[in-house]
Parts: structure tokens; C-alpha cells; sequence
């Protein structure tokens, strides 16, 4: 028999015939085990109030406190320890019993030697799926918090609306498609959603569409076969294949090939993937997530995004804003990254002081929520003491053709933050659409913002193409 090779071989052997814990103990010590002996109940109990073992084998007629008394009494002391019980008067009565008293297996005297280590072995096993199990438990139960949408920083109105929608189709298969600017969480919500739902102990496989290349992307999500192209040196599950049961987030689908959106609608309409090289489907139950910071009602007129794949995937859309339109978040997440960051680096950072705040609170934040989180990180670094003050935020305003933010708004005769913003905003647009030559979607894509937002403040601001 082989030996141990875990850390669950601490054995405790109650018996009243001394030949019988002589043999035991020579027995399981040579596979591994650690082993004490006891003559009785009495004895055992004793032995545990001292000590903690992974396996008991218990004898059921003893002296004293019989086996049977003993499995009752140690209930409260044992802590994980498996008992398996022994007898050379076996019924099915009695087996019953021990099972019943807490006991994980029953063996009937006489046995062979193989018996008892197999049932240990068996024992084992068991107990090494129980902490398994245990451990997955408390990291969901720790991921489940950590992605809690009710628990996410976002107090203003149209955060809160959003985290109650995802918390409400998180209950169903319902494919969702999340829009917005880059940086502002998508993500985040996708994992929420996932963790919030019945799948949130099956996997979350994340993939984002514009970071492999259009070559390998079929094989990514679908799987290949043996042989099926040159390389192929093996069988590949596919990410659809690594999320069965769980969720398949696709970030950035707007930039998928159209000969793979194709494949994906059939995916989505059929539950079924078909691997490169295969000749038959497979059955998958994956629910898909998608993301995107493209308008896709823009790339579906260019020719670059199919319709009937956007109406397939937008059964449930979630638009998450962009952080210049909800400011009031900024003070709650400014807290939430300086404890992050304050434990990731050791440092003692207690808060912003208020004129930096000011200055965060009308920053148009282009990268948004990401921008603050990497802004944050820096000035951290960068302050001197515990409250992060203006200066440690100055790279802020030096970006190119930012180097007069500062001084607009009080050239404007104004310390209205509303107005500030509005003034700074219009400014940014306006040397955007002067730096592109007034091609607007390439000044959207400079200003990270939507086609369509784009043309909407260029009308409220009256700028001039």
C-alpha cells in the first residue's frame, strides 16, 4: 500500500485488546499516519481535550465508555476528525446506529489489513472534498461580496438605477449588453451580474474581443480539433466550452469580425458551438454578457457591426454614464481607492483636501472612473503627508492643449462648478474637433465619447465645425 502523501494523517485508534492497537498502530503508521491509541472512551476523550486528530477508529464493545457512548460524548471535542467505527459483533442494526450517531463508515471484526487502510483512504478523500468544498464556499462567499452590485460605490441616482436593473436580470438567462465610455466599470457590472446570480458558483470567463488576434479568435471562443489547421497539435476547449454553465463575458464585441459575428449569432440563437474541425454541434448552457464602448447603432450604418446580431445581443442593454455626468460619485470612490491603495502600499493617506476636491469635481475625467482610480494611485505617491493636496493632481492639468484649463473658468468670471465644467467641456471639444481638422467622429474617439453625445453638445454648446 502507498504511503500518505497528504497532511490529513494524525489517527487516533480506541480499542480495549492491546494486540488489536499494536496491530493498527504498526499498520497505519507505515502507511504514514500518526497515530495514539487509546484502551477506551474514557481514555479518548482525554486524549482529545489535548489533541486534534484528522481519523478515529473506534471500537464499539469497551469498558468504561463504550464505543457507542464515546462517538456521542465527542461530538463537541473531535472538531473535523472522521470516525469510522469497528465491531466484531456487526449487524446492519448496529451500523445503522453508529451512521446515525455521527460515524462515517462501520467495518465488522475480523477485517484484512487492505480493508482498513482503504476505508482510510476513503476517509481521506471525503474529507479532502469537504475542505475543498469549504474553501471554493468561502471565496465565493468572499467574491459574492466583493462584486455585490447593492454593495458598489455609486450613490447618485442614475448609478442606483442601474445597480437595481442589473440585480433584477442577474435572476435570468437574459443575454445583457453593457455600453459606455471606456473606463467607466463595464466590468465591474458584468462580474456583479455573474456573482449575483444562480451561476455564481460556475465559472466567469472573461475575453476581450479586440485583444487576440482575428486569426485566433475562432479557435479562443469555439475550440479546435486535432489536426483541424496547422499548429493544432491537440484538442482545444474553447472559452465557450471553459464557461459551461457559468457566464462568457465578451468585452469590446463591437470588434469582433463579421465573419465571427455571424458564428456568434448562431451561437446565441442555437445554444449549440461547433469547433474548428469538427463536423457535429455541441450543447453549451453558457449565459453571455457583452460590452462595448463603440455606438453600435454608428458601426451597424458603417457596414462594421450586423443588426440582427445587435438585437440578439441587446435584449437587456445597460448604459452606464460616464463619470463627468454623476461628479457627486467622486467623493465616495476617491474613499473607496485611498483604503485600496492605502493597503496595497502601506501608506497612511486619511483624505483630499478640499481644494483638490473642488478640482476633481469639475474635471471632465475623458478616461473616467479608471482615470480617477490611476489618478488617485499617483498622488498617493506623490503627497507629502496624510491629506492629498491640489498640487499632488497637477499632471492633471499639463496634458497637451490643457495647459490653460486652470485659468479659463476664472477668466470667465465664474467659481460655479457647473460652469466651470460647462466652460472646460466646451473648450475640450472645441480643440478636439481643431486638432482633427473637424472630423467629428475622429474628435469623438480623441474626447472618448459617443458619435451621438458628441453632435449633442456640440449643438448645446454652439460650436462651430
Amino acid at each position: 500500500m502507498t504511503k500518505l502523501t497528504s497532511d490529513l494523517n494524525k489517527l487516533l485508534v480506541i480499542d480495549d485488546e492491546e494486540n488489536m492497537r499494536h496491530m493498527l498502530k504498526v499498520l497505519a503508521e507505515h502507511s504514514g499516519y500518526q497515530v495514539e491509541t487509546a484502551a477506551d472512551g474514557r481514555e479518548a476523550l482525554t486524549l482529545l481535550d489535548r489533541s486534534q486528530f484528522d481519523f478515529i477508529l473506534c471500537d464499539v464493545k469497551m469498558p468504561n465508555i463504550d464505543g457507542m457512548e464515546f462517538l456521542r460524548r465527542s461530538q463537541a471535542v473531535k472538531g473535523d476528525a472522521t470516525v469510522i467505527m469497528m465491531s466484531a459483533y456487526g449487524t446492519i442494526d448496529l451500523a445503522l446506529d453508529a451512521m446515525k450517531a455521527g460515524a462515517y463508515d462501520f467495518i465488522s471484526k475480523p477485517f484484512k489489513t487492505d480493508e482498513v487502510l482503504l476505508t482510510l483512504k476513503k476517509a481521506e478523500e471525503r474529507e479532502k472534498l469537504r475542505r475543498e468544498n469549504n474553501s471554493l464556499k468561502n471565496r465565493l462567499r468572499t467574491l459574492e461580496g466583493e462584486w455585490n452590485l447593492r454593495n458598489m460605490v455609486g450613490r447618485s441616482r442614475s448609478m442606483q438605477n442601474l445597480f437595481s436593473l442589473a440585480v433584477k436580470v442577474a435572476q435570468y438567462r437574459t443575454t445583457v449588453l453593457i455600453t459606455g465610455e471606456s473606463g467607466t466599470g463595464k466590468e465591474l457590472v458584468a462580474r456583479g451580474i455573474h456573482y449575483a446570480s444562480e451561476r455564481a458558483d460556475k465559472p466567469l470567463v472573461p475575453v476581450n474581443c479586440g485583444g487576440i488576434p482575428e486569426t485566433l479568435l475562432e479557435s479562443e471562443l469555439f475550440g479546435h480539433l486535432k489536426g483541424s489547421f496547422t499548429g493544432a497539435d491537440r484538442n482545444k476547449k474553447g472559452l465557450f466550452e471553459e464557461a459551461e454553465g457559468g457566464t462568457l463575458f465578451l468585452d469590446e464585441v463591437g470588434e469582433l469580425p463579421l465573419a465571427l459575428q455571424v458564428k456568434l449569432l448562431r451561437v446565441l440563437q442555437e445554444n449549440e458551438i461547433r469547433p474548428i474541425g469538427a463536423t457535429t454541434d455541441r450543447k453549451i448552457d453558457v449565459r453571455v454578457i457583452a460590452a462595448t464602448s463603440r455606438d453600435l447603432g454608428a458601426e451597424i450604418e458603417a457596414g462594421n457591426f450586423r443588426e440582427d446580431l445587435f438585437y440578439r445581443l441587446n435584449v437587456m442593454p445597460l448604459q452606464i454614464p460616464p463619470l463627468r455626468e454623476h461628479p457627486d460619485d467622486i467623493p465616495d470612490l476617491c474613499r473607496n481607492f485611498i483604503e485600496k491603495f492605502n493597503k496595497k502600499m502601506g501608506l497612511g493617506v486619511t483624505g483630499i483636501a478640499r481644494d483638490a476636491m473642488a478640482e476633481l469635481l469639475v474635471y471632465p475625467w475623458p478616461g473616467n472612473v479608471r482615470e480617477l482610480e490611476n489618478s488617485l494611485e499617483r498622488a498617493m505617491i506623490m503627497a507629502d503627508g496624510e491629506e492629498i493636496r491640489s498640487r499632488d493632481f497637477n499632471f492633471i492639468s499639463r496634458t497637451e492643449n490643457s495647459c490653460c484649463l486652470e485659468e479659463e473658468p476664472l477668466a470667465a468670471g465664474t467659481l460655479s462648478l457647473k460652469k466651470a465644467k460647462a466652460i472646460w467641456e466646451k473648450n475640450l471639444i472645441q480643440k478636439a474637433i481643431e486638432k482633427t481638422g473637424g472630423n467629428r467622429s475622429k474628435a469623438a474617439e480623441i474626447l472618448e465619447l459617443s458619435f451621438p453625445s458628441l453632435l449633442d453638445k456640440i449643438k448645446k454648446y454652439r460650436i462651430k465645425v
